[in-house]
């Protein structure tokens, strides 16, 4: 006699979002504070703080995604890590356009309101001043291994666990915690931007890799630009 086995999905939910928060906040923002009060960074230059800042920021998330998916074991695939088609590939790529003329746009009509303010990314376009190594360094850092650890983070993680109160709550509020994470400045604006783009790309496909696409696209152009801005400066 054939017995049916049930497989239950383990959505992650409220202690997997603020585990993951935890970790990001404890590896991405209290180590490089830690470092800096103890003077384990003096005589670094503004290159190398800048490329160690880079690389942080997506390994700071993945550590986060990983101990967040650890407290119930949940399969990765239950996250949205699972193959995707070149179809929702090329839709996140075109995402990451839009995310990126839209968030400007919106930064710009901020800066005019509110005028000039630190540019607190100052560090990352340090990491590309050193030559042609750090440069490619710093596009690797920023461009490709910081989406992965935040989308996987905050889509996979954070998305999906908040989609149980519905496709609003699940992009709206997913987007709103991945912005407020980047601080109440100008960069705050583009987070929620690139946030909404990659939420519903993410629950719309079912897979983080399209996400990870829109952040890729964002991350890589928003790059370029900066570097041409403060060449022509």
């Amino acid at each position: 006699m054939a017995v049916d086995t049930v497989v239950q999905t383990k959505r992650p939910g409220w202690p997997e979002i603020l585990v993951g928060l935890a970790v990001m906040a404890l590896v991405g923002y209290g180590l490089p504070i830690a470092l800096d009060q103890t003077g384990a960074a003096d005589g670094l230059s503004p290159v190398t703080s800048g490329l160690i800042l880079a690389a942080l920021s997506g390994v700071a998330g993945l550590i986060a995604f990983a101990a967040a998916a650890r407290i119930r074991s949940t399969n990765w695939s239950d996250l949205g890590v699972r193959p995707t088609t070149g179809r929702w590939l090329l839709i996140g790529v075109a995402g990451g356009l839009v995310a990126l003329v839209v968030s400007r746009i919106v930064a710009a009509a901020v800066y005019y309101l509110t005028g000039p303010a630190e540019n607190i990314q100052q560090p990352y376009l340090d990491a590309a001043g050193g030559g042609i190594l750090t440069l490619i360094l710093s596009f690797l850092f920023l461009a490709v291994l910081t989406p992965i650890g935040e989308e996987f983070l905050f889509r996979g993680i954070v998305t999906t666990a908040l989609l149980r109160y519905g496709a609003v709550v699940g992009v709206v509020g997913s987007s709103l915690i991945f912005a407020l994470m980047h601080g109440l400045n100008l960069v705050f604006v583009t987070a929620l931007v690139v946030g909404l783009v990659a939420a519903e790309v993410f629950r719309r496909s079912g897979s983080i890799w399209p996400a990870v696409a829109v952040h890729v696209t964002n991350n890589l152009l928003g790059q370029v630009l900066a570097l041409l801005v403060a060449g022509a400066s």
